[in-house]
């Protein structure tokens, strides 16, 4: 919180603070946005943070509480057990063996899949177990429109200037 994330952008944005996890949940509770929050823990360190995430996001109050998501089972496992009604998202880089069975077992509400994975049978499969689909990173109209096609609940983009809700 006490680096300087703006000087690399210019003059006018020296100064300017990373914001911590509590500022953004009180900044989006403020303005009634929807969260999706990804649980990254460093190596070794899955159990704890999974913990720590969801408690944090427990203890705060939502219109529609924060969708926790992690690559690690380990640490959605961590935050199941300390906030069981605390909505979780696994993410997938691809759709290997058993990602049903294991978004089943950590009790999901979504699975977020790399944007070129979704096919028709995977967005029918996890439409089927009532799963919500969410593809990263789409900043690619043709992209855009295909995964749209599909029916997927979600894109996750780094073009905030470039689609529309």
């Amino acid at each position: 919180a006490r680096l300087d994330a703006g000087a690399w952008h210019g003059p006018r944005h020296a100064g300017e603070r990373l914001p911590t996890l509590a500022q953004v949940l009180a900044f989006c509770r403020g303005r009634g946005c929807m969260l999706n929050v990804e649980i990254k823990p460093a190596p070794g360190d899955e159990v704890r943070t999974g913990r720590r995430v969801a408690q944090l996001l427990a203890a705060e109050s939502f219109a529609t509480p924060p969708l926790a998501s992690s690559f690690s089972t380990a640490a959605l496992a961590a935050a199941a057990a300390v906030a069981p009604a605390l909505p979780r998202g696994l993410l997938l880089e691809t759709f290997c063996a058993g990602w049903l069975d294991e978004a089943r077992a950590l009790g999901c509400v979504a699975v977020i899949a790399e944007c070129a994975e979704w096919t028709p049978e995977t967005a029918a499969q996890a439409s089927a177990a009532g799963l919500r689909r969410l593809a990263y990173t789409v900043n690619d109209d043709a992209e855009a429109q295909r995964l749209r096609a599909l029916g997927l609940d979600g894109l996750i983009t780094d073009r905030v200037d470039h689609f529309r809700p």
